[in-house]
């Protein structure tokens, strides 16, 4: 039995070329005033209370029918990535440098289409708040929005997010209670001593050597400072020194991706790597200076109302097409601002195997599966009209 309501499933094409004209007109964080622009005209039209700003280029969908105080906020991210697209597709990116590699134009006509269900059938009783959020991909565009007063003059009682998933099949699911995605910190090390004549290099204080200690006593922070039981990792991903072969450069950055699973671990391992720094500039007679930008925080999904979407799914796909324990990833989402103010459930929806939506997301040859969009919208309806009916 198909699961896709059947008037979601009779407006399939007009959805699919809703997200094919999203794609191709890709527009980075904080910049998607087109993008949102199309999502205003849509709630308006629909009979939405549309309220546009925050966060920038950030839109608010309000629904209410009946009289119960109760409220849901469902989040779809906006933004796209720099990156050239290399799909040849009919609908690719007409923005040079911009593309949806990461999937935001099919979670924002997936959340588009279930608005327009829900406003037709106003089959809930109680408020649906419909959260379009610019610039996730690395910019917080979530905190932007709080910080505007996102919770504050839309009150939830809860907030869920869906994100697609290469290599899980196409419309399944996956849940997880607790911590689902990492938290992410950039740290930059510069390390300064005195450049040098490769050729005499006692007449020099050589930062190179300190670099590569420095390099590999990291990794004892994951291997010897964090439980075996937690998960931390710590990624060099720049060294940056010197032009020349035979000069001793004066100094050494190193650029560091840092992400925990845990509040606690990521504070322990931001402790130990600016002691273990500054020990080991001390060590070979340099300074070092740190700046440690903490980026997003860990994502956590309340147990009760990821409990709850875990049975939505169930009722919707059957328990064979639902992980509702699935592992974390160390990858990072700004919807972890979302839920420190409100309890939520951040979710997967697979975009397939293999050729059709396995290519992974911030990939050029990436695109959106739409075969899932219907699906997606259908479990937005069935988990609105649930927790505003069961509750």
């Amino acid at each position: 039995m198909d699961p896709v309501l059947p008037e979601i499933a009779a407006i399939a094409p007009e959805l699919i070329a809703l997200r094919q004209r999203i794609h191709a007109h890709p527009e980075l964080a904080f910049e998607e005033t087109v993008t949102s622009d199309l999502v205003a005209e849509c709630l308006t039209a629909w009979g939405y209370q549309v309220h546009r700003g925050l966060g920038g280029t950030g839109v608010v969908g309000v629904l209410r029918a009946g009289s119960a105080g109760r409220s849901i906020g469902l989040r779809a991210d906006m933004d796209a990535l720099p990156l050239a697209e290399n799909t040849g597709l009919p609908y690719a990116s007409v923005n040079p440098g911009k593309m949806h590699a990461c999937g935001h134009d099919g979670h924002t006509a997936m959340l588009l289409c279930a608005a327009r269900h829900l406003a037709s059938t106003r089959a809930f009783d109680g408020t649906v708040n419909l959260i379009f959020q610019p610039a996730e991909e690395g910019f917080g565009g979530a905190k932007a929005m709080i910080d505007d007063g996102l919770f504050e003059r839309f009150p939830c009682d809860a907030v869920f997010a869906l994100h697609n998933m290469p290599g899980i099949a196409a419309g399944d699911m996956a849940f997880c209670v607790g911590p689902m995605t990492a938290s992410s910190d950039s740290v930059t090390i510069r390390l300064r001593g005195e450049g040098g004549h490769g050729a005499f290099p006692h007449r020099a204080c050589d930062p190179m050597p300190a670099a590569g200690a420095i390099m590999l006593a990291l990794q004892t922070i994951v291997g010897r400072d964090v439980d075996p039981l937690d998960a931390a990792v710590i990624s060099v991903g720049s060294v940056h020194a010197g032009e020349a072969f035979n000069i001793i450069p004066e100094q050494v950055e190193m650029r560091l991706s840092v992400r925990t699973l845990d509040a606690n671990v990521r504070q322990r391992v931001e402790q130990r790597i600016r002691a273990l720094v500054a020990g080991q500039a001390q060590s070979f007679g340099l300074q070092a200076d740190i700046d440690y930008a903490c980026g997003y925080p860990v994502l956590v999904n309340d147990p009760q109302v990821t409990a709850f979407a875990t049975r939505v799914a169930h009722g919707l796909l059957g328990e064979a097409r639902v992980d509702p324990q699935s592992r974390p990833v160390m990858g990072s989402e700004d919807f972890a601002y979302m839920l420190e103010q409100v309890p939520g459930c951040y979710a997967y929806i697979g975009n397939g195997l293999g050729s059709r939506g396995g290519c992974m997301v911030h990939n050029p040859a990436y695109d959106f599966n739409d075969d899932i969009l219907t699906l997606g919208a259908t479990f937005w309806v069935r988990l609105t009209e649930t927790w505003l009916t069961s509750q």
